[in-house]
């Protein structure tokens, strides 16, 4: 496993070692050990596994009730992942990293509490996307931002996407920074 901190503080990249034979492969997706000597989280709470259509974009959602760290992985297919810094004290407030996960290059993305997520799917296949969480999904603690914010102005890697009515209302940015949420400190654990 190599760790790489990426541009955006707390966010790191975990490359997987896959072990490969005539039979197939092996790959050790999580390391108790290993995460505690990286400061990583090892008490994850919960597993979910999507699977989304070629030209989904899911997102760009987070959770402020409870709100959760992700460790985000495919096992099948490619996605481009997408983590925008919410966290208003940040340098780094507003700005987004993103990075294309699949199972060819075995990457894994830690998002800690404090930035709103999303994805879209690559390529012509489907991808399972699984990933761990560190505290429970809390529904009344659900929130998100528009996937196509102007202010923040992701370039999305395709045309025509398929976004799900409920992320197609999300906030803007612009109202995420005025309310109540951007003015306190809802992602500190």
């Amino acid at each position: 496993m190599k760790i790489t901190d990426l541009e955006i503080e707390g966010i790191k990249l975990i490359e997987l070692k896959a072990h490969h034979d005539a039979r197939g492969f092996f790959i050790e997706r999580f390391n108790f050990e290993i995460f505690k000597k990286q400061g990583l989280p090892t008490n994850f709470k919960q597993d979910n596994h999507s699977r989304s259509r070629p030209k989904v974009i899911r997102g760009l959602h987070f959770q402020h009730n409870e709100p959760q760290g992700k460790l985000v992985g495919v096992i099948r297919g490619k996605i481009w992942d997408v983590a925008v810094d919410l966290r208003q004290n940040s340098k780094t407030f507003g700005k987004y990293v993103s990075v294309e996960l699949s199972e060819e290059n075995q990457r894994v993305l830690w998002l800690p509490a404090g930035f709103a997520h999303g994805f879209c799917v690559l390529g012509e296949s489907e991808a399972d996307v699984l990933y761990k969480v560190d505290v429970p999904y809390n529904a009344k603690g659900e929130f998100g931002i528009k996937w196509n914010d102007s202010q923040l102005n992701i370039p999305w890697p395709i045309a025509n996407p398929i976004v799900s009515e409920k992320d197609q209302v999300l906030a803007s940015f612009a109202d995420y920074k005025e309310s109540s949420l951007a003015n306190q400190s809802w992602w500190k654990k």
